[in-house]
């Protein structure tokens, strides 16, 4: 039994009984023989047997407990993969490395997203890892003069895309001439007679035809060398070996006379240039796929101009760039990272980030993200995100991401694949052998049909001038070149890879191609509502004192005591004192609204936030209370006394909250928040498509009721104070009904909910927290959007759909021509390189599609 440790960092801890459920929630995984966890230097040592349990598993296990295991994610971009099988294969190399989590490899991007421990696992094992499967990583250090890795792929896809097209023209220039005895043999024109300037007309294919299979059949056979000796399947590259070399070996031995029959060396010398030619334009399309994530790195500047200590400016280049330093922008210059506007005001383009066309005013205060464009006025930023933290490098790798982690669907195609190559192979062998033994019972079918000469290249074996062995070589031939599975193994990633990024240019984040799947079949989505329908900038609205006539008896040194009326100041004094050691926006709102007002706000002397309900502090020595009915009667105060004035703010739409002190209440605070003016859209474009809205809200029924009325969600669909920690439980209530539910937070304070839902989607800025809270972010924070989501998925599932039914479509028909000998090999090697291009132009296309529209299943675009 193998046995491996690993040496694990884990966050979270924060005591010995931590460390000890850590350790049994490991240790009783099946194949884990011994875990030890040290809270003192927060890591844990697990040994086990990684053919019964994965370091997957082991990590899984450590987050079930409510600890976070530390990983670290990166991309290791791949050349030399030609199919599914290929990436399949990497995969499970990758997975099979020491340190690796987990592995996703893409066929159609030609890269491998790796989460790892960075404890146990390094760049350099993944490096190892692809070449011992044997395929070639793209080092960092192959970049030119000292590039960064992004540069090296880039270049590595350069070079393989030269590389592919002057294989191809070489391959083009000797096959020509062949070209000229093919025409004459189909068509019988008689222009090459039996030898050419004195050569054997046999003899001078050879000479052409060669270097053709040595040259350009090379990677080929070195690749299906690989693939069945070290990893033991079959994979396309031992397809088109077997081809190419069948009708080459089989024309050798005809030119040494060792069976008789005619010479097919035109027909492999083109197998190949077809093949290498339908290699080098899917090359180019999978560039061309990608060009939309790349250009949106381009966009980010070099440079940045540095504001010294002394007020001196200086152009430093962005890797330069730390956190907490101040720069200047001027107009028309993109701001170089993630900050906070110090000084100056502009309007700020972050088309390219949120998709939203109009700029956005920026003034002291305001966050700012990097490589969007400052339009007017000059503003100082000081940097908040460096490097890889900014918004544009988290959303590049989200979308990254997003294309590794492939649709279920995928699945279908991967297994398909997996058996498809042997049974092809199979197919093959089997009908040759039919031909071969049963030649004259199948040659009355084929002689019937009249294009045979046309489309095989020569009369029936019935005819007499083609030999039983030669029409079972031809048969085997085009039946193993017909069948490559290529276009079915790019139908899904080149799909996925469109859609998510045209999702990332309309401000529509995925965080995988199973999301992407999985949003088209929400029947229900459930909106919070502060910050999500509405803007979540509260302004104080009302004061209400419940007794209002100022009469004060002012005691103990001047301050206010509980036998005293108090007016409108003073019960908004109270409040914004109490309220003052909350962060939350209806607190902020009723200090600000104090300040405007020029109310005195001092601090409390206690404080406590009560989840849900309110706050309760201490302010002059007194009790004060600023919540909802239930944190006043959980206290022993009535507050039936203001429950008139509190509903009638409350049927206005306004979030009301009492405000008690010295244990009676004393008035009504009451703050507005605004609808959002797309909220009302959003709602009527799902209810359109026959999705229900439900808002979910911890506020009151009243507010939420008037909220929801404005934006059209049925009444009956309205569940209110709820709170925070029960979110979770009522989206999951909503589930248990069987329906499928997207919820609609902001992604901090929804996440337990997020994280339930079939699909969570939180609307934000683009930070950390936005991205990883959910599995689908909206960088504009616009309620519609949702829209967008659904219909982005919804048109990358129909594109997806589209690709395989022509993959699958295109197999189901020319296997059986193939076989029936009805196909020259070379023209079954052109007709399966243009299927694979076919799929990837088919997938280039969906770059047409926006999403402000839905998108037709048979493409075309309104």
């Amino acid at each position: 039994m193998s046995q491996r440790t690993s040496h694990i960092s884990i966050r979270g801890m924060s005591c010995a009984n931590c460390s000890q459920t850590v350790s049994e929630a490991v240790g009783s995984l099946d194949g884990v023989t011994e875990a030890n966890v040290n809270y003192a230097t927060d890591e844990g040592s697990v040994t086990y047997d990684p053919e019964r349990v994965s370091l997957s598993e082991i990590f899984d296990a450590i987050e079930d407990a409510g600890y976070a295991p530390v990983t670290e994610s990166t991309t290791v971009a791949i050349t030399d993969m030609s199919c599914a099988n290929c990436s399949e294969t990497v995969q499970e190399a990758l997975e099979a490395t020491a340190g690796v989590v987990a592995a996703d490899v893409n066929y159609a991007t030609d890269e491998a997203q790796v989460t790892y421990n960075p404890a146990e696992a390094s760049m350099d094992a993944f490096y190892d890892a692809v070449e011992q499967a044997g395929y070639s990583p793209v080092r960092e250090s192959e970049g030119a003069d000292g590039a960064s890795d992004g540069d090296a792929r880039e270049t590595a896809r350069q070079d393989e895309i030269r590389r592919q097209l002057r294989l191809t023209l070489f391959g083009a220039v000797l096959s020509l001439p062949l070209l000229v005895f093919m025409a004459d043999h189909l068509l019988g024109l008689g222009l090459v007679g039996d030898e050419v300037f004195g050569v054997s007309a046999g003899w001078v294919a050879f000479a052409l035809a060669t270097p053709v299979q040595i040259v350009l059949g090379r990677p080929f056979y070195e690749n299906a060398y690989r693939a069945l000796v070290r990893n033991r399947r079959a994979n396309m590259d031992v397809l088109i070996a077997l081809g190419s070399s069948t009708a080459y070996i089989y024309s050798v031995a005809v030119l040494l006379n060792v069976v008789a029959g005619e010479v097919y060396f035109d027909t492999a010398a083109f197998i190949l240039v077809f093949i290498t030619l339908g290699n080098y334009l899917e090359a180019r399309s999978k560039g061309q796929a990608g060009e939309a994530l790349r250009a949106l790195l381009e966009m980010e500047a070099d440079t940045a101009t540095l504001l010294e200590d002394d007020g001196t400016e200086r152009e430093v280049p962005l890797d330069e760039v730390e956190v907490g330093d101040r720069l200047k922008v001027r107009p028309g210059e993109q701001i170089p990272t993630d900050g906070v506007v110090k000084e100056g005001q502009s309007a700020v383009d972050e088309s390219m980030v949120t998709g939203e066309s109009v700029p956005v005013e920026k003034s002291a205060g305001d966050e700012v993200v990097g490589s969007t464009i400052n339009e007017n006025g000059v503003l100082v930023v000081e940097a908040t995100k460096v490097g890889s933290d900014t918004a544009l490098q988290q959303i590049v790798q989200t979308v990254k991401e997003a294309q590794s982690r492939q649709p279920d669907i995928q699945n279908l195609a991967d297994r398909i694949s997996a058996y498809f190559v042997p049974a092809v192979i199979a197919n093959a062998l089997l009908w040759s052998v039919v031909w071969f033994l049963f030649p004259e019972t199948l040659a009355g079918f084929v002689d019937a049909l009249p294009l045979w000469g046309l489309v095989a290249g020569g009369p029936a074996v019935a005819g007499g001038t083609v030999s039983v062995f030669e029409f079972a070589v031809v048969v085997f031939a085009s039946a193993v070149l017909i069948a490559c599975p290529c276009a079915l193994g790019l139908a899904t990633p080149a799909a996925t890879m469109v859609g998510t990024t045209l999702g990332a240019q309309n401000g529509v984040l995925f965080k995988g191609g199973d999301v992407l799947e999985r949003a088209k079949d929400v029947d229900t989505v459930v909106f919070d509502k502060t910050g999500t329908l509405t803007t979540g900038e509260m302004e104080l609205t009302d004061v209400v004192a419940l007794d209002d006539t100022k009469e004060k008896t002012a005691t103990d040194g001047g301050r206010l005591t509980a036998r005293e009326r108090l007016g409108e100041d003073d019960v908004l004094r109270l409040a914004a004192s109490a309220e003052r050691g909350s962060e939350h926006p209806l607190a902020q709102a009723i200090v600000d609204g104090a300040t405007a007002r020029g109310v005195d706000v001092t601090d409390p002397e206690t404080f406590e936030n009560v989840p849900g309900q309110g706050v309760v502090a201490t302010v002059d020595g007194e009790e004060v209370l600023v919540g909802n009915r239930t944190l006043l009667r959980e206290n022993g105060i009535d507050p039936d006394s203001a429950l008139e004035t509190m509903e009638r703010l409350e049927r206005e739409g306004k979030t009301a909250m009492l405000v008690a002190h010295a244990g009676a209440v004393v008035g009504v605070v009451a703050n507005a928040d605004t609808v959002k003016p797309s909220a009302a859209d959003a709602v009527r474009q799902l209810r359109e498509r026959g999705i229900d809205v439900t808002l979910l809200t911890g506020d009151n029924e009243r507010t939420a009721r008037a909220v929801a009325e404005a934006v059209g969600i049925d009444p009956e669909n309205v569940r209110a104070e709820v709170l925070p920690e029960d979110k979770s439980d009522a989206v999951e209530a909503i589930q248990a009904e069987g329906k499928r539910a997207m919820m609609v937070g902001d992604g901090v304070n929804d996440a337990p909910a997020l994280a339930v839902a079939y699909v969570g989607t939180a609307l934000g800025s683009g930070t950390d927290v936005a991205i990883e809270a959910a599995d689908v972010t909206l960088m504009r924070g616009d309620p519609v959007d949702v829209v967008k989501a659904v219909r982005i998925s919804e048109a990358t599932l129909a594109k997806i759909k589209q690709n395989l039914v022509w993959a699958l479509g295109y197999n189901t028909a020319m296997v059986p021509l193939a076989s029936l000998g009805l196909l020259q090999p070379v023209l079954a090697a052109g007709a399966m390189a243009i299927s694979s291009v076919s799929v990837l132009s088919n997938s280039l296309l969906f770059r047409r599609y926006t999403p402000d529209h839905d998108y037709e299943l048979l493409g075309r675009l309104r």
